[in-house]
Protein backbone atom coordinates (compact mmCIF):
# COMPACT_ATOMS: atom_id res chain seq x y z
CA UNK A 1 0.00 0.00 0.00
CA UNK A 2 1.33 3.42 -0.95
CA UNK A 3 2.60 5.60 1.88
CA UNK A 4 1.71 9.30 2.19
CA UNK A 5 4.77 11.47 2.82
CA UNK A 6 4.14 15.07 3.91
CA UNK A 7 7.12 17.33 3.12
CA UNK A 8 7.82 20.92 4.11
CA UNK A 9 10.76 23.26 4.41
CA UNK A 10 11.03 24.91 7.80
CA UNK A 11 12.39 28.20 9.12
CA UNK A 12 11.13 28.86 12.66
CA UNK A 13 7.34 28.52 12.96
CA UNK A 14 6.79 25.66 15.40
CA UNK A 15 3.29 26.92 16.13
CA UNK A 16 2.02 26.26 12.62
CA UNK A 17 3.84 22.94 12.32
CA UNK A 18 2.26 21.71 15.54
CA UNK A 19 -1.15 22.70 14.21
CA UNK A 20 -0.41 21.03 10.86
CA UNK A 21 0.76 17.86 12.56
CA UNK A 22 -2.38 17.55 14.66
CA UNK A 23 -4.70 18.19 11.71
CA UNK A 24 -3.28 15.49 9.42
CA UNK A 25 -1.25 13.11 11.61
CA UNK A 26 -3.82 10.32 11.34
CA UNK A 27 -3.71 10.39 7.53
CA UNK A 28 0.04 10.68 6.91
CA UNK A 29 2.72 8.01 7.24
CA UNK A 30 5.74 10.31 7.51
CA UNK A 31 6.36 14.02 8.02
CA UNK A 32 9.58 15.37 6.56
CA UNK A 33 10.70 18.71 7.99
CA UNK A 34 13.67 20.16 6.12
CA UNK A 35 15.56 22.90 7.95
CA UNK A 36 18.76 24.69 6.93
CA UNK A 37 21.56 26.12 9.05
CA UNK A 38 21.34 29.18 6.77
CA UNK A 39 18.45 31.41 5.78
CA UNK A 40 17.74 32.02 2.11
CA UNK A 41 20.06 35.03 2.16
CA UNK A 42 22.82 32.68 3.36
CA UNK A 43 22.99 34.13 6.87
CA UNK A 44 23.76 31.52 9.56
CA UNK A 45 20.81 30.52 11.76
CA UNK A 46 20.23 28.16 14.62
CA UNK A 47 18.09 25.05 14.52
CA UNK A 48 14.56 26.10 15.47
CA UNK A 49 12.47 22.97 15.05
CA UNK A 50 11.21 21.55 18.37
CA UNK A 51 12.15 17.95 17.61
CA UNK A 52 13.84 17.15 20.91
CA UNK A 53 11.54 19.31 22.98
CA UNK A 54 8.17 18.27 21.60
CA UNK A 55 8.52 15.30 19.25
CA UNK A 56 11.33 13.29 20.80
CA UNK A 57 11.18 9.61 19.80
CA UNK A 58 8.36 10.36 17.36
CA UNK A 59 9.17 8.02 14.48
CA UNK A 60 6.52 9.64 12.30
CA UNK A 61 8.70 12.77 11.90
CA UNK A 62 11.99 13.00 10.02
CA UNK A 63 13.95 16.19 10.68
CA UNK A 64 16.40 16.88 7.87
CA UNK A 65 19.13 19.44 8.47
CA UNK A 66 20.89 21.02 5.50
CA UNK A 67 24.23 21.84 7.07
CA UNK A 68 26.22 23.19 4.14
CA UNK A 69 26.05 26.91 3.25
CA UNK A 70 24.34 27.85 0.03
CA UNK A 71 26.68 28.63 -2.90
CA UNK A 72 28.08 32.15 -2.83
CA UNK A 73 26.68 33.21 -6.21
CA UNK A 74 23.11 32.00 -5.79
CA UNK A 75 20.17 34.25 -4.94
CA UNK A 76 17.40 33.71 -2.37
CA UNK A 77 15.10 31.95 -4.86
CA UNK A 78 17.85 29.55 -5.88
CA UNK A 79 18.65 28.86 -2.24
CA UNK A 80 15.00 28.10 -1.59
CA UNK A 81 15.13 25.61 -4.46
CA UNK A 82 18.28 23.98 -3.06
CA UNK A 83 16.59 23.46 0.30
CA UNK A 84 13.56 21.91 -1.39
CA UNK A 85 15.69 19.55 -3.45
CA UNK A 86 17.48 18.39 -0.31
CA UNK A 87 14.21 16.70 0.61
CA UNK A 88 14.28 14.77 -2.67
CA UNK A 89 17.87 13.68 -1.96
CA UNK A 90 16.61 12.05 1.22
CA UNK A 91 13.59 10.13 -0.04
CA UNK A 92 15.49 6.90 -0.58
CA UNK A 93 13.33 5.12 1.99
CA UNK A 94 10.21 5.58 -0.17
CA UNK A 95 8.80 3.24 -2.82
CA UNK A 96 8.05 4.28 -6.39
CA UNK A 97 4.29 4.45 -5.84
CA UNK A 98 4.46 6.33 -2.55
CA UNK A 99 2.74 9.72 -2.69
CA UNK A 100 4.99 12.71 -2.01
CA UNK A 101 3.16 15.84 -0.86
CA UNK A 102 4.97 19.19 -0.73
CA UNK A 103 3.56 22.32 0.91
CA UNK A 104 4.66 25.47 2.56
CA UNK A 105 4.19 24.81 6.31
CA UNK A 106 1.04 26.94 6.49
CA UNK A 107 -0.63 25.14 3.55
CA UNK A 108 -2.50 22.31 5.23
CA UNK A 109 -4.16 19.63 3.11
CA UNK A 110 -7.69 18.56 3.93
CA UNK A 111 -7.49 15.27 5.89
CA UNK A 112 -10.81 14.19 4.35
CA UNK A 113 -9.04 14.08 0.98
CA UNK A 114 -6.01 12.26 2.33
CA UNK A 115 -8.05 9.33 3.58
CA UNK A 116 -8.03 6.70 0.81
CA UNK A 117 -6.26 9.20 -1.45
CA UNK A 118 -5.98 8.31 -5.13
CA UNK A 119 -4.04 10.32 -7.74
CA UNK A 120 -5.18 9.66 -11.30
CA UNK A 121 -2.83 12.10 -13.05
CA UNK A 122 0.92 12.63 -12.83
CA UNK A 123 0.57 15.62 -10.50
CA UNK A 124 -2.07 16.99 -8.17
CA UNK A 125 -2.83 20.50 -6.90
CA UNK A 126 -4.87 21.14 -3.75
CA UNK A 127 -7.02 24.27 -4.00
CA UNK A 128 -7.13 25.73 -0.50
CA UNK A 129 -9.07 28.45 1.29
CA UNK A 130 -6.76 31.26 2.31
CA UNK A 131 -6.87 33.17 5.60
CA UNK A 132 -4.50 35.89 6.82
CA UNK A 133 -3.31 36.76 10.35
CA UNK A 134 -6.18 34.89 12.06
CA UNK A 135 -7.75 31.48 11.45
CA UNK A 136 -10.99 33.11 10.34
CA UNK A 137 -9.85 36.29 8.56
CA UNK A 138 -10.70 35.37 4.99
CA UNK A 139 -8.70 36.57 1.98
CA UNK A 140 -11.05 36.56 -1.04
CA UNK A 141 -8.44 38.09 -3.37
CA UNK A 142 -6.14 35.06 -3.49
CA UNK A 143 -8.79 32.39 -2.98
CA UNK A 144 -8.65 29.56 -3.88
CA UNK A 145 -4.95 29.22 -3.18
CA UNK A 146 -2.93 26.70 -5.18
CA UNK A 147 -1.12 25.17 -2.25
CA UNK A 148 -0.11 21.57 -1.60
CA UNK A 149 1.27 19.63 -4.59
CA UNK A 150 1.54 15.86 -4.89
CA UNK A 151 2.93 13.21 -7.18
CA UNK A 152 4.15 9.63 -6.98
CA UNK A 153 7.80 9.17 -6.10
CA UNK A 154 8.53 7.58 -9.48
CA UNK A 155 7.40 10.79 -11.24
CA UNK A 156 9.14 13.21 -8.88
CA UNK A 157 12.19 14.60 -10.63
CA UNK A 158 12.28 17.94 -8.80
CA UNK A 159 10.32 19.28 -5.84
CA UNK A 160 10.99 22.85 -6.93
CA UNK A 161 9.61 22.04 -10.41
CA UNK A 162 6.49 20.52 -8.86
CA UNK A 163 6.03 23.61 -6.74
CA UNK A 164 6.83 26.33 -9.28
CA UNK A 165 5.79 24.84 -12.64
CA UNK A 166 2.75 22.73 -11.81
CA UNK A 167 -0.02 25.30 -12.06
CA UNK A 168 -3.74 25.07 -12.72
CA UNK A 169 -3.32 27.47 -15.66
CA UNK A 170 -1.28 24.80 -17.46
CA UNK A 171 -4.56 23.06 -18.23
CA UNK A 172 -5.67 26.06 -20.30
CA UNK A 173 -2.70 26.01 -22.68
CA UNK A 174 -3.15 24.67 -26.21
CA UNK A 175 -2.28 21.03 -26.86
CA UNK A 176 0.86 21.99 -28.79
CA UNK A 177 2.40 23.70 -25.73
CA UNK A 178 4.50 20.68 -24.93
CA UNK A 179 6.63 22.79 -22.59
CA UNK A 180 3.71 22.91 -20.13
CA UNK A 181 2.93 19.88 -17.98
CA UNK A 182 -0.79 19.13 -18.30
CA UNK A 183 -1.18 15.80 -16.52
CA UNK A 184 -2.59 17.57 -13.48
CA UNK A 185 -5.49 16.66 -11.22
CA UNK A 186 -7.23 19.49 -9.35
CA UNK A 187 -8.53 18.78 -5.85
CA UNK A 188 -11.25 21.19 -4.71
CA UNK A 189 -11.79 21.77 -0.99
CA UNK A 190 -8.12 20.90 -0.67
CA UNK A 191 -7.53 22.39 2.76
CA UNK A 192 -6.43 25.72 4.17
CA UNK A 193 -3.64 28.24 3.73
CA UNK A 194 -3.30 30.01 7.10
CA UNK A 195 -0.96 32.77 5.95
CA UNK A 196 1.06 34.84 8.42
CA UNK A 197 -0.68 33.30 11.41
CA UNK A 198 1.98 34.65 13.75
CA UNK A 199 2.93 37.57 15.93
CA UNK A 200 4.03 40.84 14.20
CA UNK A 201 7.64 40.29 15.33
CA UNK A 202 7.80 36.95 13.54
CA UNK A 203 6.12 38.32 10.42
CA UNK A 204 8.78 41.04 10.37
CA UNK A 205 11.53 38.45 10.66
CA UNK A 206 9.97 36.40 7.87
CA UNK A 207 9.82 39.40 5.52
CA UNK A 208 13.47 40.20 6.18
CA UNK A 209 14.71 36.71 5.45
CA UNK A 210 12.51 34.99 2.87
CA UNK A 211 13.00 34.89 -0.89
CA UNK A 212 10.77 37.89 -1.68
CA UNK A 213 13.54 40.37 -0.85
CA UNK A 214 11.52 43.23 -2.37
CA UNK A 215 9.44 43.19 0.83
CA UNK A 216 12.33 43.28 3.30
CA UNK A 217 12.46 47.09 3.63
CA UNK A 218 10.95 48.99 6.57
CA UNK A 219 7.91 50.09 4.55
CA UNK A 220 6.77 46.45 4.71
CA UNK A 221 8.72 44.79 7.53
CA UNK A 222 8.56 47.33 10.34
CA UNK A 223 6.77 45.81 13.34
CA UNK A 224 4.61 48.90 13.87
CA UNK A 225 3.54 48.88 10.21
CA UNK A 226 2.63 45.21 10.43
CA UNK A 227 0.62 45.74 13.64
CA UNK A 228 -1.34 48.53 11.98
CA UNK A 229 -2.14 46.40 8.94
CA UNK A 230 -3.33 43.52 11.09
CA UNK A 231 -5.60 45.85 13.07
CA UNK A 232 -7.00 47.28 9.83
CA UNK A 233 -7.36 43.78 8.30
CA UNK A 234 -5.45 44.77 5.17
CA UNK A 235 -2.67 42.99 3.33
CA UNK A 236 1.03 43.51 3.98
CA UNK A 237 1.96 44.56 0.48
CA UNK A 238 -0.22 47.62 -0.16
CA UNK A 239 -2.33 45.94 -2.83
CA UNK A 240 -5.63 47.32 -1.51
CA UNK A 241 -6.79 43.94 -0.19
CA UNK A 242 -9.23 44.08 2.72
CA UNK A 243 -9.84 40.82 4.56
CA UNK A 244 -13.18 39.75 6.01
CA UNK A 245 -14.29 38.03 9.20
CA UNK A 246 -16.01 34.64 8.88
CA UNK A 247 -17.41 32.39 11.61
CA UNK A 248 -15.65 29.16 12.51
CA UNK A 249 -17.83 26.35 11.17
CA UNK A 250 -17.50 22.78 9.95
CA UNK A 251 -15.55 23.91 6.87
CA UNK A 252 -12.55 24.47 9.16
CA UNK A 253 -10.25 21.71 10.42
CA UNK A 254 -11.93 19.48 12.98
CA UNK A 255 -8.87 19.85 15.20
CA UNK A 256 -9.39 23.62 15.31
CA UNK A 257 -13.08 23.25 16.14
CA UNK A 258 -12.19 20.91 19.00
CA UNK A 259 -9.53 23.28 20.37
CA UNK A 260 -11.03 26.75 20.12
CA UNK A 261 -9.86 27.72 23.60
CA UNK A 262 -6.27 26.72 22.82
CA UNK A 263 -6.22 28.97 19.73
CA UNK A 264 -8.40 31.82 21.00
CA UNK A 265 -5.65 34.43 20.42
CA UNK A 266 -5.71 33.57 16.72
CA UNK A 267 -9.48 33.62 16.25
CA UNK A 268 -11.60 36.72 15.64
CA UNK A 269 -14.86 36.92 17.58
Amino acid sequence: MAKLIDCITFFDNNFIFDFRYNVIKNCVDKFIVCESLFDHKNNPKKINFDLEKKYKNNSQIIHLILKRPFPKKTNAWQNQSIQREYILENLNFTDENDLIFFSDPDEIPNPNLLSNFILTKKYGIFLQKIYNYKFNLFNPYENPWEGTRVCKKKNLKSIDFMREKIKAKNLRYKFYRLDKEKSIEIFDNGGWHFNNLMQPELISKKLKTFAHSEFSGDQFSSIETIKKKIEEKVDLFNRGHKYSFVKIDNTFPKYLINNLKKYKDYILD
